[in-house]
């Protein structure tokens, strides 16, 4: 008579019941992945597409402005002019990287719906001569 292993936590575990257990996480996997939403065709409006390099240039643009003002602030009120010669550089700095980012995403979102609509009719020309 054969013995079932044991688990690391002394629970004993049949054959089974881990290969159950090994599936189901197997399958939520694959229905969980991103990849997921290349095949199932939804058209999506440009909102939902473009948004959050949308929101991360307004942000930038609002924090590069914010900067702006507080150096400039150096000209009027000279009793805090060390404060502001420091955060002014470093809110102008990460506004214009959080800008910059923003405008690159835009062209790589862009590249990828490209390459998802190619990939969505080779699939569908497979699935056409390979499914009569």
């Amino acid at each position: 008579m054969e013995i079932p292993p044991r688990s690391p936590d002394g629970s004993e575990k049949t054959r089974q019941s881990r290969e159950l257990v090994s599936s189901h996480t197997g399958s939520t996997l694959c229905t969980s992945s991103r990849s997921e939403s290349v095949w199932t065709g939804t058209p999506r409006s440009k909102w939902e597409i473009y948004h959050k390099p949308v929101i991360v240039v307004s942000v930038g643009t609002a924090v590069f402005l914010f900067g702006t003002v507080i150096t400039s602030l150096t000209c009027v009120f000279t009793d805090n002019a060390k404060v502001y010669r420091m955060c002014g550089p470093a809110f102008l700095s990460l506004g214009l990287m959080l800008v910059v980012c923003g405008l690159v995403w835009i062209p790589i979102i862009r590249k990828k719906q490209k390459q998802r609509q190619k990939s969505q009719f080779l699939q569908s020309l497979k699935s056409f001569f390979f499914n009569r």
